[in-house]
């Protein structure tokens, strides 16, 4: 099972700290850094030291690390024309030699865009359906020749389709609860399909239903990775989970049913249930970014013993 590192940095980071964080989880082995997409802070707290912009953060962390993969849970589609999306997603591919993937979501928080003057139209579910066809078919261009789109939200005329990402494409991770649309936009376009914040027996509907809906397209459901993202609390004894937990504002009963909480063993035991469930990766979140001790926790005592 693949172990990501997913952080807020909305919560309060800047560059220097994502960077400790996303070389400590490159040093300790994790599969993965990924961070949220957002310019206001989702939870109460204080908002300093202001917002960080996910595609510039991922650009400077391209060229400071060596191997780790990189990304978004999850770009909004409101936030960027997918065009420009295109063109940033690809140099920051080729500046990190290829490790780079996108998760893309429709955009929810309404408040944030308000704030930022960014707009927040309705339609944003066939807002996302039309990015993921741009993205895509500006990738799928043959260099030298030129993509167009005529859409209800997005017009191109001509696009050069220019940078190719170091693979031809980028890997697009697509997520969420929806019973019906959701599946069928992963039947689509995903690559990855991932759940986030609900229990094995959840996660095992929704991957049945994102599983109906690759094959239903004409494509291999096996083909698909189908992932979770879990907050994490771990700790080596239990004085040091209940430390955790107070240090994130969260309870530890709340975080044990809803998230990853608990000694090594606890945590080992929960995570054969996201696999049993169709899990073959799972994103930590972690709320905490000055505490690195609790990724050589999961790293050392956990990691090493799933398998």
């Amino acid at each position: 099972m693949d172990l990501r590192i997913f952080t807020e940095p909305q919560r309060g980071a800047d560059y220097a700290t994502l960077l400790a964080v996303a070389r400590c989880a490159e040093d300790l082995g994790f599969d993965g850094f990924f961070r949220s997409d957002h310019f206001l802070r989702v939870a109460p707290g204080s908002p300093l030291p202001g917002p960080t912009d996910a595609w510039t953060t991922l650009a400077g962390l391209a060229r400071e690390t060596s191997r780790i993969t990189l990304g978004t849970l999850m770009t909004a589609a409101t936030f960027r024309p997918p065009g420009v999306l295109a063109v940033q997603v690809a140099q920051v591919d080729a500046m990190s030699g290829g490790r780079v993937e996108l998760g893309l979501g429709a955009g929810w928080f309404e408040r944030e865009h308000e704030a930022f003057g960014i707009p927040f139209p309705g339609g944003r579910f066939e807002r996302l359906a039309e990015q993921l066809e741009v993205l895509t078919g500006l990738w799928a261009t043959p260099v030298g020749e030129t993509f167009s789109h005529e859409g209800p939200a997005y017009r191109l005329v001509e696009c050069p389709a220019l940078p190719k990402p170091v693979r031809g494409r980028v890997p697009l991770i697509l997520g969420g609860r929806g019973p019906r649309r959701t599946p069928q936009l992963a039947g689509r376009f995903a690559d990855e399909f991932n759940l986030p914040f609900g229990t094995p027996e959840e996660c095992a509907e929704q991957y049945g239903r994102v599983r109906a809906a690759v094959a239903a397209a004409g494509r291999d459901p096996d083909a698909l990775v189908y992932s979770a993202a879990l907050t994490l609390c771990a700790g080596r004894d239990a004085a040091e989970v209940a430390r955790r937990a107070a240090a994130i504002g969260r309870g530890e009963r709340e975080l044990r049913e809803s998230g990853l909480a608990g000694t090594p063993s606890e945590l080992l035991e929960r995570l054969e249930r996201y696999r049993a469930a169709g899990a073959s990766r799972v994103y930590l979140q972690v709320l905490d970014l000055s505490d690195l001790d609790h990724l050589e926790v999961v790293a050392r005592e956990v990691a090493g013993r799933i398998g």
